[in-house]
């Protein structure tokens, strides 16, 4: 695929989210993606390699978030792996301040190679476990945003988002269909974790039947100091 067939595609795609971007910030998405692509042959990245599937399910999908952050804010993207969404946001947004978190070191080299390509600013990373950054003192209630895609059922993953956020910062989980579903078995780390969600905003994917769910939770109080628990244990032992 070319820039221009891909500029194409993505427009018709972001028409229906009403988001217009300028050839530069279209230029880089493209990069990015050759990137993911080309990088995906040594280190596992991504199971989507078809150019068509990952405008959509990858770029777009990122950028559904959009209408919920605003300029400048403090963003983590927890368990950013390839670097959804945070890359994207940073992209189509540079006034965000971005930090991309994981625990792999390869995917964190990958995204520094990113970084650099792109020639991105005020965008950084940490290789680290959510749990263990949620405890640093340096990242603990320091974001106004948490994010992050797919990476584990709601009760779980509000433990690894809202101790990094600040009172009155929000979390940003992107789901799958199951939304409020797992928003019920998460009631009991809302109120162990100070939450509440605010919103559960459910999306089609531009061009197709893909659902999504976008749950945005917000922060009310300090979090208790013995969350996060250790890493390892919110997986295997959930608040329920």
């Amino acid at each position: 695929m070319d820039l221009k067939e891909f500029n194409e595609k993505l427009d018709e795609a972001l028409l229906e989210l009403e988001i217009n971007l300028d050839n530069n910030k279209k230029e880089k998405l493209f990069k990015y993606m050759k990137l993911v692509i080309e990088w995906n042959e040594k280190i596992n990245l991504t199971a989507i390699t078809d150019e068509n599937e990952f405008i959509i399910k990858h770029i777009v999908d990122s950028l559904t978030v959009i209408p919920y952050i605003e300029d400048e804010m403090n963003v983590i993207d927890v368990g950013t792996g390839a670097g959804f969404p945070g890359i994207p946001l940073k992209i189509v947004n540079p006034t965000l301040k971005i930090t991309l978190l994981d625990s792999l070191n390869k995917r964190i080299m990958f995204l520094e190679n990113v970084i650099k390509e792109l020639a991105l600013k005020e965008i950084n990373t940490i290789h680290s476990r959510a749990e263990d950054c949620g405890k640093n003192k340096n990242t603990r209630e320091k974001f106004d945003i948490s994010i992050a895609r797919a990476v584990a059922p709601l009760n779980v993953l509000l433990e690894y988002l809202i101790p990094l956020i600040k009172v009155n910062g929000k979390c940003i989980c992107m789901k799958s269909v199951k939304g409020q579903e797992e928003i019920n078995e998460a009631k009991k780390a809302l109120q162990v974790l100070n939450g509440t969600v605010e919103k559960n905003v459910e999306i089609t994917l531009p061009n197709t039947d893909i659902n999504r769910n976008v749950i945005i939770v917000k922060k009310q109080k300090e979090t208790n100091k013995n969350y996060p628990r250790k890493a390892g244990i919110p997986s295997k032992s959930p608040i329920i």
